[in-house]
């Protein structure tokens, strides 16, 4: 009966910390501590425009809640209301 306790013991910790591992993903073109390269999550479209300035392009809010998408250069906005929910730079 102890044999059985050690031997799942073993496994268990084996299980646990014998398989971590992480790959890192590496895209052309974007460093990783390239600052503003973009906006943040949470940012409001006033704090966006005054530290980007104007974007080249607007879209329309569509949808409930409304999503509004401002067009960069380099970027692209997606807003929830005037909420920053995501921003991907352009290829």
């Amino acid at each position: 009966m102890a044999r059985l306790r050690i031997a799942t013991l073993i496994a268990l910790f084996l299980t646990l910390f014998g398989a971590a591992q992480a790959d890192t993903l590496q895209m052309e073109g974007i460093s990783a501590g390239s600052g503003d390269v973009r906006p943040t999550r949470g940012m409001t479209q006033a704090r966006v425009e005054s530290r980007f300035g104007s974007p080249v392009s607007v879209r329309a809010p569509v949808g409930d809640p409304p999503i509004t998408r401002w067009e960069y250069r380099d970027f692209v906005v997606f807003f929830e209301y005037d909420r920053v929910i995501h921003a991907v730079v352009k290829r």
